[in-house]
């Protein structure tokens, strides 16, 4: 099994994934709409960066609850990419432009 930070764990979930906690205290789920708490009092809120999930190693999974089909996943990540990859197009015109 594979351990992450709270960044590269970030970094690395997918759509549909789970992350947990060793101790699975903390379990986390990437939505199509952002990460969501899966347990615990928080559970079904967004996941809001605080310091002492920087403390935390994490393991990433997938089951039958956060099941997507992959063709779901692909398409999502496609329009996640094109969406980067716009923003980056836009800063790189203003650039340009800002060192004429």
């Amino acid at each position: 099994m594979k351990w992450y930070t709270f960044g590269q764990m970030i970094a690395s979930i997918r759509v549909g994934q789970k992350a947990s906690t060793m101790d699975e205290a903390r379990i986390i789920m990437r939505t199509t709409k952002g990460i969501i708490w899966f347990n615990g009092r928080e559970q079904g809120q967004y996941v809001q960066i605080k310091d002492y999930l920087f403390s935390d190693l994490w393991h990433m999974y997938e089951d039958e609850e956060g099941l997507i089909s992959s063709s779901e996943r692909e398409q999502y990540e496609q329009h996640e990419y094109e969406m980067i990859e716009n923003q980056y197009m836009e800063w790189w015109t203003e650039r340009k432009h800002s060192l004429k």
